[in-house]
């Protein structure tokens, strides 16, 4: 006799086999709920990295310049002075809808944390660090430099910061000279008397510089584009758990020294408004960027990359 299988006996198990390749097989509906399921877990790693670790920004104003220009885009830390209500990014589907398939502007792309007092391992921003924050009324973020600290005395004179009673180190610097751009128009009515044109036929935006320098060493650069109304401000006391913010381009910025029915921040920043450092620009656009991919290279500035957003404390360690 042989161990030859009859084909009787292959049609009994054809069956079987056919059994054991279905159950080894996953059907379609757990294939599929395995790619939701890894997307999902991906989205939930960004958004927690996004909330607790660093998360990209976009400069939509002229008011930190010139060391932040419109276009720029950085990349924030959200760890070094802990977490607050403000920290987490939760998305919110209708806004990205209207944002993005509308084409409306709205306010933010993502939902508000009920407010609540304090931080979870809460450090204190030092002088000079420049940090991003969601003021009281508003859903987006802002960003300006801390210029003074909880238990501060600060007043503006002529533009001179006059913190706990002493004048802030100023020192004229060399004009900046710009190109102009679609981010940088260079407007008149911004920077008077700056809009100038080079030989070769290229617009030029020459701007005032003041180096300013804070108590412990911190160095920066401002901008002294005319007179404005927050050149001047009343001494006032900081109070605990608050934060004084000014923006770099002084005389074109809604801080700290304006009021909040003008459009600024009517006075220091509470603590737990505070969502992150700004920590180095990535890259910057000039504005053109457009649908055609040859726009994306042709609209980066040159020189942006990698420029440190923390202040000089060189001086500090002396």
């Amino acid at each position: 006799m042989t161990d030859t299988a009859t084909p009787a006996d292959s049609a009994n198990l054809e069956p079987d086999e056919k059994a054991e390749q279905a159950a080894r097989k996953p059907s379609r509906l757990r294939s599929l709920w395995e790619e939701v399921k890894g997307l999902l877990l991906l989205l939930v790693a960004v958004l927690a990295f996004h909330s607790f670790v660093a998360k990209p920004f976009y400069i939509p104003s002229i008011s930190m310049m010139p060391n932040l220009l419109v276009g720029d885009r950085l990349v924030v830390s959200k760890y070094p002075y802990g977490w607050s209500f403000v920290s987490p990014t939760i998305p919110n589907p209708v806004a990205i809808f209207r944002w993005l398939v509308l084409r409306e502007d709205v306010e933010a792309l993502a939902f508000t944390v009920p407010e609540r007092k304090g931080r979870v391992w809460g450090a204190m921003p030092k002088r000079g660090d420049i940090v991003i924050f969601t003021p009281e009324g508003y859903q987006q973020d802002w960003i300006k430099r801390v210029i003074g600290l909880p238990g501060d005395t600060i007043a503006v004179k002529d533009g001179q910061v006059i913190l706990n009673g002493e004048p802030v180190r100023q020192e004229i610097q060399p004009k900046l000279v710009l190109p102009v751009d679609a981010n940088n128009p260079c407007d008149e009515s911004d920077f008077p008397g700056a809009l100038g044109r080079e030989a070769d036929g290229s617009l030029t935006c020459a701007l005032n510089i003041v180096r300013e320098t804070l108590p412990g060493g911190v160095s920066y650069d401002v901008i002294d584009a005319s007179e404005s109304d927050a050149d001047n401000m009343e001494e006032i006391r900081i109070p605990a758990g608050h934060l004084f913010m000014m923006g770099d381009n002084r005389d074109n910025s809604s801080d700290s020294r304006v009021a909040r029915y003008e459009g600024g921040l009517g006075g220091p920043v509470a603590w737990e408004r505070i969502g992150g450092r700004a920590e180095i620009v990535t890259f910057s656009v000039d504005g053109t960027t457009g649908l055609n991919p040859a726009s994306w290279i042709s609209s980066l500035r040159g020189g942006r990359a990698g420029t440190s957003l923390r202040p000089d404390r060189a001086q500090e360690a002396q």
